[in-house]
């Protein structure tokens, strides 16, 4: 009975930081304006637009391209966090309830802003809708099996492949709402919530990200280092750009003439053919792999 008390109030713990975090200025990131610019130097203005307007693997854009602009916003955000002191990094922090350790908030303020960035290059729906909006339920389990992600919690690399497998037979431009908050992947979800909430709880969160990569073994106090941060969002980032859902689709136009055929409607035609290419993809995973 103690230990289920224990885990319910390790999910609470996680959930209450996560979501003070998501509030503090700065830490939330404008997909459309993100996307501009990041992606400026290396597509051309058409790209860019599909790549707001739907997604950039939509937008054919290759994993390479993405890779590398990936690699940019991690040195950037890596560059910047190192230089910041727990105490000054984010604008805002002194206002956290006093039960939230500010070295707390400035980890998980850092691996939100470059979650997020990793998101939306890899074809991930928009995590906020507005500044000012509560983050719903969907959005703080998905960000929940990210930083299960960065921690190296198999079961969360899992979750997260579940959820991308959706939307890309979907063809969604949402998360899937109730897969993750009463479907298959809330388990998962609540999974990954109580392993990283008891890390929190038994010691410091700068200490526990130290000890949660192999090979380094300096204590970190009340900063996020190079050491630290990078090792956690390029796992991340590997994680996404494997996944179905970050592959490049050709761009099918109104008029173009696709296997003998005119296609008139390109959007039911993408949908369609995404429709196909998830249930062959289903076959080939259920045949296995041929010797």
């Amino acid at each position: 009975m103690t230990h289920g008390k224990d885990v319910e109030n390790s999910e609470s713990r996680f959930f209450s930081v996560l979501l003070a975090a998501a509030k503090l200025p700065g830490v939330r990131i404008d997909r459309g304006a993100y996307l501009r610019s990041a992606l400026a130097r290396q597509c051309s203005e058409e790209d860019i637009r599909r790549a707001i307007d739907e997604t950039p693997a939509a937008a054919g854009i290759t994993v390479e391209v993405l890779d590398k602009v990936a690699n940019d916003s991690i040195r950037y955000e890596t560059a910047k966090v190192s230089a910041l002191s727990a105490a000054a990094g984010i604008p805002g922090i002194l206002a956290l309830p006093a039960t939230i350790p500010a070295d707390t908030a400035q980890y998980f303020g850092h691996m939100l802003r470059i979650a997020q960035k990793l998101a939306y290059l890899y074809s991930w729906p928009d995590l906020f809708s507005d500044e000012g909006d509560e983050a719903d339920d969907a959005t703080m389990a998905v960000l929940t099996l990210f930083f299960g992600v960065m921690f190296g919690t198999q079961s969360a690399n899992a979750a997260v492949g579940k959820v991308a497998g959706m939307m890309a037979e979907q063809v969604a431009k949402k998360l899937p709402q109730k897969a993750l908050t009463k479907g298959v992947i809330y388990p998962m979800v609540k999974k990954v919530a109580a392993h990283i909430g008891v890390k929190v709880t038994k010691q410091s969160f700068a200490t526990t990200v130290s000890k949660a990569i192999p090979l380094v073994g300096a204590a970190v106090s009340g900063t996020l280092t190079f050491a630290t941060y990078l090792p956690m969002a390029k796992r991340l980032k590997k994680h996404l750009a494997g996944l179905p859902l970050a592959e490049p689709s050709h761009r099918v136009m109104d008029g173009e003439v696709v296997d003998g055929e005119v296609v008139e409607d390109h959007e039911s035609f993408d949908a369609a053919r995404a429709e196909q290419l998830g249930a062959e993809h289903a076959v080939v995973k259920l045949e296995g792999p041929k010797s």
